[in-house]
């Protein structure tokens, strides 16, 4: 197959095509497809930004409730339900369970048990300290009462998504988790889904998804409480309607589409890393990048990509997500490809060289990152125990993946005995008064 990917000599300056792509990727770029501005003038009789999109429906589900959920879950996702129908009902995930490939199911067991125990080694557990006789200081850690989670898709299957953000939820030991998802037209979900909610013990299933269904579970419903916390991927106006929300409830990030940096060396293997592009660039939109520094291998990549991308059942998003957002980049050496990569602060890092963990060590951003030729990005995606809900966009520069650590809210307790307080009285007590506080003053040395 014949298609253009951009190539980039960035050896003798920067590379500023990083920017331009994470700029396209970004809500203000132009990633909605024009099948979605139609629909947006359709629903709304006229055409309207993303953002003024998400504005409208989260304030009219906020004001109206299940009637907004479901009218726009009409027109936008073409479901036709009633508000008794937007819960999946507790024999259909029995069923559904039932009916599945046996396979599947343990499958999804084998990959719950990785998740668990990572995710159950990094929790955070109360820390206690006595820093001087008669003062006690904690730090505890409690788990959300409820949290809701998005599904993208509803015709296709997703049971990775609810594996990498509800068994993280569980670990950390939320009690009440709820999913959403966009149904099919006739309101119906793939199997293979509803399947893994059962396996995984999960009895709230809702048959919406978009910003509706994101300010549906931020405001709260008669068919939906409200939660304390949004996560899981979406589409751009999912995205949005997660920052809309964020005040609120919490939320995971404000995630956008997906994206792979690819560092390789002349140890690298054409066809892996093509691979590796493709599995990003699938996502349509998402951006694949090759940073290296070995010049034929540039070449190599791109005839691979070629061949590659013409078996793919999504061949021609594929190649769309290639030539609007990929690159081929010729770095000067690993030291130049490791400062692009910050620059960059990609969601997936994967390094395909000789000594992978030496150039880690020069990287300080990136959501997640995957080390030499047998770690391919699909690992963490699907099976490795780490969630692979991560941070796009260059936020990893200061946000993190979803974790269990992600479903905890802490808080500090302190205890001073009479000793004690006399001891630290008189630095309070000056601090207050300096301040113009005297009431903060006088309820310590009231009890002096």
């Amino acid at each position: 197959m014949t298609f253009s990917i951009q190539r980039v000599d960035a050896r003798t300056g920067s590379a500023e095509i990083l920017q331009q792509l994470r700029d396209k990727l970004s809500p203000q770029g132009n990633v909605v497809s024009p099948r979605g501005r139609a629909l947006t003038e359709e629903v709304f009789g006229k055409p309207l930004t993303p953002a003024q999109v998400v504005e409208t429906i989260c304030d009219d589900v906020r004001r109206e409730g299940t009637p907004a959920l479901l009218r726009y879950s009409a027109a936008l996702d073409k479901a036709d339900l009633t508000a008794d129908e937007l819960r999946v009902p507790a024999a259909d995930l029995v069923a559904a369970h039932a009916a599945a490939d046996p396979k599947l199911i343990e499958t999804i067991g084998r990959i719950r048990d990785n998740i668990v125990a990572f995710q159950s080694a990094i929790l955070h557990n109360d820390v206690t300290i006595t820093p001087r006789p008669g003062v006690t200081l904690t730090q505890r850690y409690v788990p959300l009462r409820r949290v809701g989670v998005c599904v993208p898709g509803g015709a296709a299957a997703y049971p990775s998504t609810v594996l990498m953000t509800a068994v993280p939820a569980q670990v950390a030991g939320v009690k009440e988790i709820a999913v959403v998802a966009p149904p099919t037209p006739f309101g119906s979900y793939n199997t293979d889904m509803l399947a893994t909610c059962h396996e995984l013990g999960i009895t709230e299933v809702y048959r919406c998804g978009g910003a509706q269904a994101v300010a549906a579970m931020a405001y709260g419903c008669d068919v939906i409480p409200a939660v304390d916390k949004i996560v899981g991927p979406g589409n751009l106006f999912v995205a949005l309607a997660k920052k809309h929300v964020f005040g609120t409830v919490d939320i995971d990030s404000f995630a956008g589409p997906s994206e792979v940096i690819v560092i390789a060396d002349e140890t690298a293997r054409a066809d892996y890393v093509a691979a590796d592009l493709l599995a990003q660039a699938e996502h349509s939109p998402g951006s694949a990048i090759l940073i290296t520094w070995h010049k034929p291998l540039i070449e190599a990549v791109a005839a691979e990509l070629a061949k590659q991308v013409a078996v793919l059942e999504r061949c021609e998003l594929t190649v769309d997500s290639l030539e609007a957002f990929g690159a081929l980049i010729l770095v000067r050496d690993e030291d130049h490809a490791c400062e692009l990569t910050d620059q960059f602060a990609p969601e997936h890092l994967n390094i395909e060289t000789a000594d992978p963990s030496r150039l880690m060590a020069k990287i300080r951003n990136s959501g997640a990152a995957f080390l030499g030729h047998y770690t391919p990005v699909a690992l963490g995606d699907y099976a490795a125990g780490p969630s692979h809900v991560l941070p796009t966009g260059g936020t990893c520069t200061w946000a993190a993946g979803l974790s269990s650590n992600s479903f905890l809210r802490s808080g500090s307790i302190t205890e001073f005995t009479p000793d004690a307080l006399n001891q630290i009285a008189p630095d309070v007590v000056r601090l207050a008064e300096k301040e113009g506080l005297t009431a903060h003053a006088r309820s310590v040395t009231i009890r002096e």
